[in-house]
């Protein structure tokens, strides 16, 4: 392993697309990145022993303070550099149902719903934000498991 390059297992990741509905329209909840800078999706290294839904579950609670339904099925995948490699990111729909006041991380993160659009203008990677556009757009605003 090459100095600042992670474990393998470091580069498999997990996140959630955290989605509220309210009167057919969709709401998709960023939160800012640790320095506060960039807007993201809740996500994480997979933990050893969860899958990854359970995983990317985990994370939306730690980094957003949401908690809810998540899909067993995958919506996608997207990729981004980190670490001097390249991390893979499998990602969930996560249907919240408890918006608690506080969490783990809300010291170092903001959260703020967003429409799907303006969720997607936000985030600076492009296959992230076509994945929610076309996984939430229209026909995916109805919850799904």
């Amino acid at each position: 392993m090459r100095a600042g390059r992670k474990p393998a297992a470091w580069y498999r990741q997990s996140g959630v697309l955290a989605v509220r509905v309210s009167r057919g329209v969709p709401r998709l909840l960023l939160v800012t990145s640790t320095g506060g800078k960039r807007w993201v999706i809740p996500k994480g290294i997979v933990e050893k022993g969860h899958s990854p839904a359970r995983s990317a579950a985990k994370e939306a609670w730690e980094e957003a303070g949401v908690t809810g339904t998540v899909s067993r099925r995958m919506l996608g995948r997207y990729r981004y550099e980190k670490w001097q490699g390249v991390c893979t990111v499998l990602v969930y729909r996560l249907d919240v149902e408890r918006f608690h006041r506080t969490w783990p991380e809300a010291h170092v993160r903001r959260r703020r719903w967003f429409s799907l659009r303006g969720a997607a203008a936000r985030l600076g990677d492009t296959a992230l934000a076509a994945l929610i556009l076309e996984t939430l757009g229209a026909r995916g605003a109805r919850r799904r498991r």
